[in-house]
């Protein structure tokens, strides 16, 4: 009995680490053994591009001259590789570059996941320099997506995405995360969405 319950206490008791949401988008990236995105940087989704430099060792990059290129190479990586393709673009057309590759994993399952910046959370709705409403955009052709406004929510959204990605019907996933959230910081803790049962 004592030991059930030291056993529950030391699930209760995880370990989080104080860092900002772009430095959690990578750590979440490692722990789904994601170990190679392609994208295209830009404005808004420089914070996470400042952490890429710092994982150069466990994660590779692939700069590709145009968002379109960095959705179809992880549509391809996905495909040979049988693991989920990361793709990462900007917000506005940067993000708007990538519904051509989407729509094609969609209609092929092709697991992706598609990350984009976004103007920061106080910005959205005043069509505000790059402010694309991405998400809108991007429902027809993806199995989900989803706007982070809050670094907060960047682990559960993340291990949902991957989960979503992969599981029954293969398909594209976009998440949408907004500057201020890349630079806010969390708790972070991460645990990959697992199947019930």
């Amino acid at each position: 009995m004592e030991t059930m319950t030291k056993e529950k206490q030391k699930v209760k008791e995880k370990k989080s680490v104080k860092m900002t949401g772009a430095k959690a988008i990578v750590e979440c990236l490692i722990a789904e053994g994601v170990n190679l995105v392609y994208g295209y940087p830009g404005g808004t989704i420089m914070p996470v591009y400042d952490e890429f430099y710092k994982y150069q060792d466990q994660l590779h990059h692939v700069l590709t001259r145009h968002e379109q290129g960095a959705i179809h190479a992880a549509q391809g990586f996905a495909r040979v590789s049988g693991k989920v393709g990361v793709a990462i673009a900007t917000s506005g057309p940067g993000a708007t570059n990538l519904i051509t590759g989407i729509t094609d994993a969609q209609i092929d399952s092709t697991p992706v996941v598609c990350i984009t910046g976004q103007v920061g959370s106080h910005l959205l709705g005043s069509d505000a320099f790059q402010e694309t409403d991405i998400v809108s955009i991007s429902t027809p052709v993806t199995k989900w997506n989803y706007q982070i406004t809050k670094a907060s929510e960047i682990p559960e959204v993340l291990a949902k995405a991957f989960y979503i990605a992969r599981s029954g019907r293969p398909g594209p996933v976009l998440i949408d995360v907004t500057k201020d959230a890349q630079f806010e910081e969390l708790d972070f803790e991460y645990e990959k969405a697992m199947q019930k049962g």
